[in-house]
């Protein structure tokens, strides 16, 4: 319980932080997911989603919900997906 006036107020504050991190990282989570499926059912406008997808790290990353080295793992994983599945086409 918080004991001083500022206290209550950070812990208003980190609420309303916990709320806008939790929707930006599951509009994160979702994009990755669509290019994912995207990669893997080999459709067309699979290099778009996942250029939306690296978009939204980005910008979670830029905002502080993500660790830019998260999101640059992240980018990473996707782009080494979006790649092999391009050689194995060819």
């Amino acid at each position: 319980m918080a004991n001083t006036r500022s206290a209550e107020k950070m812990i208003r504050v980190a609420e309303r932080r916990r709320v806008r991190n939790r929707a930006v990282k599951s509009a994160v989570k979702t994009f990755i997911r669509k290019a994912e499926r995207g990669i893997f059912a080999a459709s067309e406008d699979s290099a778009e989603l996942v250029v939306q997808a690296i978009s939204k790290l980005d910008k979670a990353a830029s905002k502080g919900v993500l660790h830019p080295r998260n999101a640059a793992r992240r980018k990473s994983r996707l782009m080494k997906k979006l790649n092999s599945q391009a050689e194995a086409e060819s």
